[in-house]
């Protein structure tokens, strides 16, 4: 399995998630497109956009328009950072917790111009997965933290007293701070 870098957005970039909708951002956190890592193209961005604009049906649109950079444009092996690692807590990185990377299985729904699954497409006949696993470069071998266990450093809580919660983020602070 090949591990790409994880990638540092521009100031341009992150303008653009911070216009995305809470719903969509969500999902792009769930799904690391926050900040994908393209693959090399034999097409040009602009060369790229065209055929998105002229050539792609509707259904297409309808899903990929919500998200900051799109939806349909990035292979499982393109995907960035997971969600907890973006929100500086890599010692609950999804992929930790699963214990493995995300895997395609190297096939692709081909739709008519009505959005109408017509076929099947084997996109890697070589057999290689397309793997997403979490850009962020801390490591994800070690055990997943427990959930019932303090960190060694809190303060011995009374019986019956709840366990006090992190201070919760200003409304100044940048949202996405490791990008």
């Amino acid at each position: 399995m090949i591990r790409r870098p994880q990638r540092r957005l521009t100031a341009a970039e992150r303008a653009v998630i911070r216009g995305v909708q809470s719903l969509n951002f969500h999902r792009m956190l769930h799904l690391g497109l926050v900040d994908p890592v393209p693959n090399p193209s034999p097409m040009s961005e602009d060369e790229g956009a065209w055929v998105r604009e002229h050539v792609w049906p509707k259904h297409l649109h309808h899903i990929d328009d919500g998200y900051a950079f799109g939806f349909w444009r990035w292979a499982m092996c393109e995907r960035g950072t997971c969600w907890n690692c973006l929100s500086g807590r890599c010692e609950w990185c999804m992929h930790r917790q699963k214990g493995r990377p995300d895997a395609c299985d190297n096939t692709e729904a081909v739709f008519s111009l009505r959005g109408r699954k017509v076929a099947t497409l084997i996109l890697r006949p070589s057999g290689e997965p397309c793997v997403w696993w979490c850009r962020c470069p801390c490591t994800k071998e070690d055990a997943s933290p427990a959930m019932d266990t303090p960190p060694a450093d809190a303060a011995p809580q009374e019986p019956g007293l709840p366990t006090p919660r992190p201070a919760a983020k200003r409304p100044d602070q940048d949202p996405l701070p490791h990008l």
